[in-house]
């Protein structure tokens, strides 16, 4: 397996994960672009992003380049934050972003489209939503909160 990032230190950390659960000969992890992979043509039998495409503004671009690194036949996986629709607008900051400018976040549908672009079949998809809703109110709820203070607002 191989893993990119932009960010040098993700890299180390990954690395030094990988070493502490045994997998260190197993993978390996390097600086990279999703808009500009450093692979040859056709070198992966799969692919996935985990938590990437809401840092991602051309998708299109990611999506064609994944593809491109793809051999035929090859699957492709994302699981990520997505819009559903009738959602309220984000409050920032969140997890992947300080403010609106730099949050990407798309809907499935746009996924999908940009997907079928880029010459991939949606086989599947699935929505998770109750599920990290109810992780989220669970971290909420574990958090310490200090007698002298009033409560951070958890709302999703």
């Amino acid at each position: 397996m191989t893993g990119i990032d932009l960010t040098e230190e993700y890299i180390r950390v990954a690395e030094a994960l990988a070493r502490r659960v045994g997998l260190a000969n197993r993978v390996a992890y390097r600086p990279g672009n999703a808009l500009d992979l450093p692979f040859a043509l056709q070198t992966f039998d799969g692919a996935y992003m985990l938590h990437v495409g809401m840092n991602i503004d051309d998708k299109k671009k990611a999506f064609a380049e994944i593809r491109r690194v793809l051999k035929p036949g090859g699957h492709f996986a994302i699981y990520d934050v997505m819009r559903e629709s009738g959602e309220v607008e984000l409050s920032f900051p969140v997890p992947w972003a300080a403010s609106p400018e730099a949050s990407f976040v798309e809907s499935a549908a746009t996924y999908r489209r940009l997907l079928e672009g880029a010459g991939f079949a949606v086989e599947k998809e699935r929505s998770r939503r109750e599920f990290a809703t109810e992780f989220f109110h669970q971290m909420c709820a574990r958090r310490p909160r200090p007698a002298d203070r009033r409560p951070l607002a958890c709302t999703f």
